[in-house]
């Protein structure tokens, strides 16, 4: 009697754990092996102030004496042991440890890394082969759609939060006004920790990267969309870097009263000021006077919107560019390339108005432009550049590299006359 009671009870409960099995429990299932936790340390002087995404996602404290700990998220994406996460989770680090979901604890080295779209690509230094996410794609999301984010918050491994997909192609500005374009935004719960997580859809792909929240805000979290991450991921495996790629536009913004007499109806986009000759841009059919309105079939919101997303991609990846011309929005296919080096030397010397060669402990300023940003600040020949926005600039093409990347954005020169160095700010 007792055994056939307990028979029935069992298997009632079977039942309701099958009905309990529902999508995201089977994404979790399927997909929690392959997130990691990620620890680092870094050896600091003093209190270091973080980046821009540092401040959204506030996770790194200096500890006792000489180290500073970060923490936060990342998944695998082969059974190799490739990782992909933020690069303010990993920013700067001396010593990066990799908590793996069955509880090894094994370091990791850096194979490549992006501040500009927030990516790094790390490896796993441990015997293998190691569960691994797929990576899906950001082309067919739908607003709306249920997605699953699994991290670290807060240091609590393993915690998953579920929500909807709230928008796509958003761009918002950080306190310090710089751009961070094209990112999923979800109500899913994302705090510090989470940051370099995967954002999941019901099938279990990887369908973004977790990167940052609004801290002012409730229930506003975003991921850098999985097709960004693809083409940036496989520059750093690559290169360890992601190269500059010329599209040859020069952009400026868009005022109603000009997108009246072009005919464009709409609030976004901006207009095609200069084509460069010979570039991806006029090869593709750009011409000066376009309205530039989607890039990848989203909204190009202003001018620091449209040159922050072209930096996604790099030399060789095709991107879709709307433009309006004579009444008609039409499409053309752009292929950016590596920058020649001429040209970026041309628009050095257009844009800052300075000639420079290379040097012991930088760079040597052996030209000056009358009228230029450069003499306007007060540069001459004979000055030594020796960092462009706080970084080293040990060669003549690392320099070219470092512009080329700030392209549309400011950018800061320490520049020394005898034993004295300044910090001077340029719009490149």
């Amino acid at each position: 009697m007792y055994a056939l009671a307990a028979l029935s009870a069992a298997s009632t409960a079977a039942a309701d754990v099958s009905k309990r099995h529902s999508a995201v429990v089977e994404v979790v299932q399927k997909v929690s092996p392959a997130v990691v936790f990620i620890g680092t340390e870094q050896a600091v002087d003093r209190r270091l102030r973080g980046s821009t995404l540092d401040n959204f996602f506030p996770g790194r404290t200096p500890s006792r004496g000489r180290t500073m700990q970060s923490l936060g998220s990342g998944v695998l994406i082969d059974a190799s042991g490739l990782i992909v996460t933020n690069d303010h989770v990993i920013r700067g680090a001396s010593a990066i440890h990799v908590v793996l979901a069955d509880g090894r604890q094994l370091d990791a080295d850096v194979v490549g890394s992006d501040a500009a779209n927030d990516l790094a690509v790390l490896r796993v230094q441990g015997k293998g082969p190691f569960p691994a996410a797929r990576l899906g794609t950001s082309a067919d999301l739908m607003i709306g759609e249920t997605v699953v984010a699994i991290g670290s918050p807060l240091g609590l491994q393993k915690t998953v939060t579920v929500g909807v997909l709230s928008a796509i192609g958003r761009s918002f500005k950080a306190d310090n006004e710089q751009v961070f374009d094209d990112f999923l935004q979800t109500d899913a719960a994302i705090n510090p920790g989470n940051s370099g997580g995967p954002l999941l859809n019901l099938d279990g792909d990887v369908i973004g990267i977790n990167s940052a929240i609004l801290a002012s805000a409730q229930g506003i979290g975003f991921a850098i969309p999985v097709d960004k991450v693809r083409r940036i991921v496989t520059e750093l495996k690559s290169f360890g870097r992601v190269r500059p790629a010329w599209v040859g536009i020069d952009a400026v913004p868009l005022s109603p009263g000009l997108a009246r007499r072009l005919g464009w109806e709409r609030t976004h986009g901006v207009l095609v000021e200069r084509v460069q000759p010979s570039s991806p841009a006029a090869t593709a059919g750009v011409h000066a006077g376009d309205v530039a309105t989607e890039i990848a079939g989203s909204p190009v919101a202003d001018v620091e919107d449209f040159n922050a997303r072209l930096l996604g991609y790099p030399a060789r990846t095709s991107f879709a560019l709307s433009v309006f011309r004579d009444g008609h929005e039409r499409t053309l296919t752009v292929t950016p390339e590596k920058f020649p080096p001429p040209v970026v030397d041309g628009l050095v010397w257009e844009r800052l108005g300075v000639r420079v060669s290379a040097a012991k402990g930088g760079l040597l300023v052996v030209g000056v432009r009358r009228g230029s940003q450069a003499a306007q600040r007060g540069l001459e020949p004979g000055d030594l550049i020796a960092r462009l926005d706080n970084e080293p600039v040990g060669s003549v093409e690392a320099f070219r590299d470092g512009l080329m990347s700030s392209h549309g954005r400011d950018v800061l020169l320490s520049v020394r006359r005898g034993p004295f160095t300044y910090p001077l700010g340029f719009r490149f």
